[in-house]
């Protein structure tokens, strides 16, 4: 695992092959540090004393805390691609489409004799166990695939019917008669899918020459795209293009509040106009109703994360608690947290929180297959390997899910 390369700040450099447990060791000590400089700020701020030394201190020890919490998120994430990968690769890949892919990767020659990967538009279908290892990245990579329920489908959209409910029932003696009673009624959510695209590029000589892992190296490519994209729509898509509806655009007051049958996500304000307050995260926290709590995580962006951590109960103990082993997270008020870098920041009428069980609140749609389409002519001397994928998203539950909503 190369962490270095994801988080640049000098205390992760030296650790891309470092051990959990030493990581975590380092976390807890830097996390008494952060106590501390935040007390002593405190002190200062009491007194009426803005020491511009100690806030910088705290600002230098909560980044270290940050930097090595996502080191442990990461390895966790890893964890969980490879978990969910239960290593199937060896059971599912096809030696001659395999070896058919790659030269199609490096040459663009395909055989004749494996049409299952040819189509009339000279697009070549990626083999399982590579389409596989695009979906295993982007669940390591995409926050929002690790925590949401994902549907795989074959056709362009998926529809969901929902139970508004409405059935009736009465009690009678032994001869009364049964009168019709009344029926439930039914409402569904269309899910579209829409189309992402990736278009890595390298050098002809570069595909002759290599010795490297083409797919591998493609398929990272591809993983960081996609990533970057999925995510942006999965929290704020506006639809357009049939790119998924974010989540955030179905809280109370978003373009999307009227779409699900069961209402919109509703919102709980912070206690202050333009800030988080303990008081305000225990009452949203409180929102959710309790036969959602057993699998919910606050979801939040890297500036919230660091605000949060300032937070303290009533008895001066601090709501955030860094991860103590590894495979935990991270936990605020006893519950995991989740960063997303795409969700906003805290702001007046900002939405900067999620909270709640995401795998029944939020649908991804992935179709079925990666196509890839080898493109050496239109940027000589590169060839360009145009990859898509048909991904959709919206909606499934909004009463798992709650918003925190800055006001007063």
């Amino acid at each position: 695992m190369n962490i270095s390369k994801t988080y640049a700040r000098g205390i992760l450099s030296a650790r891309a092959e470092s051990d959990p447990k030493s990581i975590i060791a380092d976390l807890q000590s830097a996390f008494a540090s952060f106590k501390d400089a935040h007390a002593e700020q405190i002190k200062g701020v009491e007194a009426k004393f803005d020491d511009v030394v100690t806030r910088d201190k705290l600002d230098k020890v909560n980044a270290t805390v940050t930097d090595l919490q996502a080191a442990i998120d990461e390895m966790n994430a890893r964890a969980t691609a490879a978990e969910m990968d239960g290593g199937r690769g060896a059971s599912v890949r096809d030696p001659e489409y395999t070896q058919a892919f790659s030269m199609h990767v490096r040459k663009g020659d395909v055989q004749a004799s494996l049409n299952k990967g040819a189509d009339a538009e000279a697009g070549y279908l990626a083999p399982t166990e590579w389409d596989r290892t695009i979906t295993d990245k982007l669940i390591e990579v995409s926050r929002m695939r690790q925590i949401c329920r994902v549907q795989t489908i074959s056709t362009g959209s998926f529809s969901k019917l929902f139970n508004l409910r409405g059935t009736a029932s009465g009690w009678v003696g032994e001869t009364t008669a049964r009168t019709e009673t009344a029926t439930p009624t039914m409402g569904s959510l269309a899910y579209r899918v829409g189309e992402i695209y990736a278009n890595p590029a390298a050098t002809q000589q570069l595909l002759d020459d290599a010795l490297v892992d083409l797919e591998s190296w493609l398929a990272g490519e591809v993983q960081t795209e996609f990533a970057l994209q999925e995510n942006l729509a999965f929290v704020s898509g506006n639809g357009a293009n049939n790119r998924p509806n974010g989540v955030l655009t179905y809280v109370t007051g978003g373009t999307n509040a009227a779409a699900h049958p069961f209402g919109a996500i509703l919102a709980t304000n912070s206690g202050a106009a333009a800030a988080l307050t303990s008081d305000g995260l225990v009452n949203f926290t409180y929102s959710l109703p309790s036969s959602f709590t057993g699998n919910a995580r606050y979801v939040m962006n890297r500036n919230t994360m660091k605000a949060v951590k300032l937070l303290k109960d009533g008895d001066g103990n601090y709501l955030w608690q860094p991860s103590y082993q590894a495979g935990m997270p991270q936990t605020l008020m006893g519950y995991g947290m989740v960063e997303v870098p795409a969700m906003p920041d805290i702001a007046a009428a900002a939405k900067p929180i999620l909270f709640g069980d995401f795998d029944q609140g939020y649908l991804i749609v992935d179709s079925v297959g990666t196509r890839i389409l080898r493109d050496p002519y239109t940027n000589k001397p590169y060839v360009q390997f145009y990859t898509t994928k048909r991904v959709g998203g919206g909606l499934l539950n909004p009463e798992a899910l709650k918003a925190l909503n800055i006001a007063a």
